[in-house]
């Protein structure tokens, strides 16, 4: 993750890209990964790899500098790659251009390793944070929640290197009830607290978003520091999930930041569409998720397909909700 608060710009045309992807494998059952992964452009000209040899994953830095975090399963010589878990964990791999799992990290926001689903429906989402093994792999509890197919992304420094977001689908199966993207709304109520969002992101440039936290009609002017900030803001584009990520303006104990009750960001949204927007804030020694429904410019310039209804071969239990009142949210 950039501690930037401006997030990625993103060519306009690739709004054609939107669309739910859905896929078979096999991961660790009952999950299993989806066969392309890779979200690449039409054309996209996979060059050379800039930390040595072809880049035989198709991750070209050039063609992929442009892009949103999330969109490829490799990029700059990095892949991540699911690996084999027991029933009820998640694995994956990062392996570097000469295919050997990367054990190198720094920590960004307290952690060597971000990880975030979210259902193509944009119906479930977790961020939570695996440890990682002498291996190179690494392991957590699954954050997959009901069937569907999630996307997972995978957002970390190598040592070294620069920060990447890599993404890839992984498929819960059974049957599949997708969910419309609630309207648009300019508050949110998540555990008992109130979030109000102020601002419009305007597609190519950058806008002020402020997100403000009460509880019982008061303003919350105690929030806790939660790896590193006051305030974690994740954006998703209807469709292809484009992963676009900020932080707040300021950081707690600068002397300027206010602990509350607003969480102000600068974004940049790559183009025109809808928007799901995650915000987590922690108070009350509890990490707790608001969502909001944003339109950036002209939406109906950007189409956007609604998931029909699937049957994969076997229903498993999904994972238990994590307290947000929806399936798939929580933290760790």
């Amino acid at each position: 993750m950039n501690t930037a608060t401006k997030l990625s710009g993103f060519a306009l045309g690739l709004a054609a890209m939107f669309g739910t992807a859905y896929g078979v494998g096999h991961l660790a059952d009952p999950v299993t990964p989806a066969a392309d992964t890779r979200h690449e452009p039409a054309g996209a000209d996979h060059g050379s790899d800039p930390h040595g040899g072809s880049d035989s994953h198709g991750g070209d830095p050039a063609g992929a500098a442009h892009l949103p975090g999330g969109l490829l399963v490799s990029d700059r010589g990095y892949t991540m790659q699911p690996v084999d878990a027991p029933t009820g964990q998640f694995a994956f791999r990062i392996t570097g251009s000469d295919g050997a799992p990367v054990t190198g990290y720094e920590v960004a926001h307290d952690k060597r390793m971000h990880l975030i689903v979210a259902r193509r429906d944009l119906s479930g989402f977790r961020h939570v944070h695996p440890e990682l093994g002498a291996d190179g792999t690494w392991r957590v509890d699954s954050p997959l929640g009901g069937p569907g197919v999630w996307r997972a992304f995978a957002d970390f420094t190598p040592s070294g290197g620069e920060p990447l977001t890599l993404g890839v689908d992984v498929t819960v199966p059974g049957q599949l009830q997708p969910r419309p993207l609630p309207a648009p709304a300019a508050s949110t109520t998540v555990d008992g607290y109130t979030v109000t969002l102020t601002g419009t992101p305007q597609p190519g440039r950058t806008s002020p978003l402020t997100l403000t936290v009460s509880r019982d009609g008061k303003p919350v002017t105690d929030l806790e520091p939660y790896l590193g900030a006051y305030g974690h803001l994740v954006a998703l584009r209807q469709g292809d999930l484009a992963y676009l990520h900020v932080h707040p303006e300021g950081v707690p104990g600068d002397g300027r930041t206010p602990a509350g009750p607003a969480v102000s960001f600068a974004a940049e949204v790559p183009s025109a569409g809808s928007y799901r927007l995650y915000l987590d804030f922690r108070h009350g020694g509890a990490v707790h998720t608001a969502e909001f429904t944003v339109l950036a410019g002209d939406a109906s310039a950007a189409p956007a397909s609604t998931p029909g209804t699937r049957t994969t071969p076997t229903a498993p239990t999904p994972t238990a909700d994590a307290g947000h009142g929806a399936p798939g949210h929580g933290h760790n």
